[in-house]
Order: structure tokens, then C-alpha cells, then sequence
């Protein structure tokens, strides 16, 4: 495939060195079309353009995350918008870990090792005592980076970092993942003559990457599609399911002997995920700070997600025998946990540093920016009552 083909007049081009490696990665996925019959479900197609060995966006040397296209990054997450994020979501993982007597913190997709930093100078502050911090991360340019960023900002605390190969059978402490339920690949349903099908990937004459879809295989049909029929959803209607982030918060919710998960990322409850107006789906892609919605531009280059639907990762997590200990806007959470108390601890008569705080605080509780559309949803086993970050603004009722 050649590349541009799928290349929108808005999107600047990579480097010739990032197209090769783009290149090599549409060579395998065209390879493996072929070998699979002409048609790829599309989450393989997703797995493979985040993930692949050395050429996916996760696992390949691209920067991700940073504030600017200029800097070679794509997007902006809590943790690099403001060091606030961390300082007050260290506040609820220090009350978890006191609640259920734990002394360990696990962190899933780390980036580039700020929210960790941040977390580990944070606890630090509060005297909570940490045995180790884990970081499950696929990248290993990634993990270099997390060690540099860790190793620089927080280098008393950086010996009790450790980065895990393999998750473990049972787990004590605190588990944290922000955007990562969003990461992970999702399958595509099309409806059409008043039946569902799945969507895919083919290659066309010209060898460019296309949607295709088929018949829903006998007993592959998704139990979630019922629901959405009684909506009335209409010939056209696009939406997505979410087996592989159902099947990471079993994983591990069925980890977490004693302790809580904290889970933050953008979505909806099921009600307002499957609606009639969300009638094209989620699927979005993220590259040099631009958003579209074509997944085949640049393979391996750039981000592929979709909205996470947290009710069927409340019923993953409490299927498990966890208990749901909230879910709530992100803005409510940060709140409830303290965000304005660690903003005033800035100087406002220094307004070098306190305007710059105070803007990326409006961004992470605004309903037109993060505060809104972000959600935190929590497990915990071992834990009696309530988190004061909870304590106000639940939303468990509408899962």
C-alpha cells in the first residue's frame, strides 16, 4: 500500500525514515490479509498497527506524548498537561493503600514516566511508605524514556521502580491505568438490510487498506448487539465492542488480592455509549495533535481508539468478585480528591508559575475540555466503605 492513499491534505507527512517503517508494517498486514482469506477483523488490523513488534505506534520509537506537533507528538494526556494531576490523584491511592494495609503500586502504560514520578513524590510527601512501584509497558523505548524521566525528577525513589515482564498471580496494593482501557483493540459492527455484520479489513485493486464486512459468524455475534436493536438502530448504524479492555479488567481484578484499581479514561456508561445518535461509533485516530477518523493513514504512526464503555467494564471488574468502589467525572474526582487544595499551595502573586497551573487545572475539571468526558472508575477488594475522591458526585447508579 502506498501510504499516501490514505493521507488527509491536513496531516503533515512523516519523515522518509518513519514511512519505511509505516511501509514495512502495511507489507506484514497486506502479508497476513492474504494468508487469513482477504479479510482481517478490524481489532486484528488494530492490534497489529499499535502493537507490532519494533514497527506498531506503541511498541515502535515514535514519540507519543507531548503539548505540540512541533515536539513530534501526537497527543496530550492528564499526567503531561500538569504535574497537578499526579499530586492529587496520589491522595486517593494513598488512601486506598492505608485502607487495605498495602504497600505496593502497579502502574499499566506508564508513557513517558510522569504520572510514576509524580506519583512517587507525591506518596513521598504524604510518608507513605512504598515497598516498589511496577510498570507493566509493552514499548521499550518507552521504558527508557520512563527510567529517564523517573531517574531525573524523583532519583530517591527511583530504586524502588521495577518493570514487569509478566504480570504476577496475585497482586497486594494499588493498580493505576490512565488511558489505557482506550488502547486497546476493539471490533466493528456495521448494520445492514437489518442485519448485523462485522467489519474488517480487505486490500483493494490498488493495494490500499479497505473496509469490508461479513456476516457475523455463527455464535461470534456479541451479546451487546441485542441491546442495541432496541434502540432502533437503523441500516447504517456503526458501533464498537470491547473484548480485549473486558478481558484486561477481569485480568486484573482477579490480580487484586487486596487493594483497589483505579481506571481513568474517556467514555460513557452503556446508555449513552449505544445510542441513536452515536450512530458512527467511536473509532478515532490521533497523530501530530490532529484528530480523524481513518485508521489506515500511516499504519504503525499513529494512535488508533475508541471511547471506553464502562458498563460492561463495571460488570468485568465486579464479575469477578470485586467490588466496585466508584465511578464518577474525572472533574468530580480530582475535586473531591483535593485539586484546588494542591493548586493552593502555588503562590498566586507568582504568576509565572501560578497562571500556567491554574490553566491546566481548568482543562483537566472543565466539562468542555477533560472534567467532562473523562471518567475514574474503581475496584477494590479488602476495602471497607468509601474513598473520600468518591465521596460526592458518584455516578455508579448510571452503569
Amino acid at each position: 500500500m502506498n501510504p499516501k492513499s490514505h493521507e488527509p491534505a491536513s496531516l503533515p507527512a512523516p519523515g522518509p525514515d518513519a514511512l519505511a517503517q509505516s511501509e514495512t508494517l502495511a507489507v506484514q498486514l497486506r502479508a497476513e490479509i492474504a494468508a487469513a482469506g482477504g479479510w482481517l477483523p478490524f481489532s486484528r488490523f488494530m492490534e497489529r498497527a499499535l502493537y507490532a513488534p519494533g514497527l506498531g505506534y506503541y511498541s515502535g520509537g515514535a514519540r507519543k506524548f507531548g503539548r505540540r506537533a512541533e515536539d513530534g507528538s501526537d497527543f496530550v494526556t492528564a499526567p503531561e498537561l500538569s504535574p497537578l494531576f499526579a499530586q492529587t490523584l496520589a491522595r486517593p491511592v494513598a488512601d486506598a493503600l492505608a485502607a487495605s494495609g498495602t504497600r505496593r503500586v502497579m502502574e499499566f502504560g506508564a508513557g513517558t514516566g510522569k504520572l510514576a514520578a509524580g506519583l512517587l513524590a507525591a506518596l513521598a510527601e504524604l510518608r507513605v511508605e512504598l515497598d516498589e512501584y511496577a510498570i507493566v509497558d509493552l514499548s521499550g523505548e518507552l521504558r527508557e524514556r520512563q527510567r529517564d524521566t523517573i531517574g531525573a525528577a524523583a532519583p530517591g525513589l527511583a530504586a524502588k521502580v521495577r518493570w514487569l515482564d509478566a504480570l504476577p498471580e496475585r497482586f497486594d496494593g494499588v493498580i493505576v491505568g490512565n488511558e489505557v482501557l482506550d488502547a486497546m483493540p476493539v471490533r466493528l459492527f456495521a448494520k445492514a438490510d437489518g442485519a448485523w455484520r462485522e467489519r474488517g479489513v480487505a486490500v483493494d485493486a490498488g493495494r490500499a487498506f479497505v473496509f469490508a464486512d461479513r456476516p457475523v459468524a455463527p455464535g461470534a455475534r456479541p451479546a451487546v448487539l441485542d441491546g442495541i436493536d432496541g434502540i432502533d438502530a437503523g441500516d447504517g448504524y456503526v458501533t464498537e465492542t470491547h473484548d480485549a479492555a473486558l478481558a484486561f479488567t477481569r485480568t486484573v481484578c482477579t490480580m487484586l488480592a487486596r487493594g483497589a484499581v483505579f481506571l481513568i479514561d474517556y467514555g460513557f456508561p452503556a446508555h449513552e455509549y449505544y445510542h441513536p445518535q452515536r450512530d458512527r461509533g467511536t473509532l478515532m485516530c490521533h497523530y501530530r495533535h490532529r484528530a480523524h477518523d481513518d485508521p489506515f493513514v500511516y499504519p504503525g504512526l499513529q494512535d488508533i481508539t475508541s471511547h471506553v464503555e464502562f458498563t460492561g467494564i463495571y460488570e468485568a471488574g465486579v464479575g469477578t468478585g470485586a467490588d466496585l468502589l466508584g465511578y464518577t467525572s474525572q472533574a468530580r474526582f480530582l475535586l473531591n480528591a483535593g485539586i484546588t487544595d494542591v493548586l493552593a499551595d502555588i503562590d498566586p502573586s507568582d504568576p509565572a508559575h501560578f497562571l500556567p497551573a491554574a490553566n491546566a487545572v481548568q482543562k483537566l475539571i472543565s466539562e468542555a475540555e477533560m472534567g467532562e468526558l473523562f471518567k475514574v472508575i474503581a475496584f477494590s477488594r479488602g476495602i471497607d466503605g468509601a474513598l473520600d475522591a468518591f465521596a460526592r458526585g458518584d455516578r455508579s447508579h448510571t452503569l
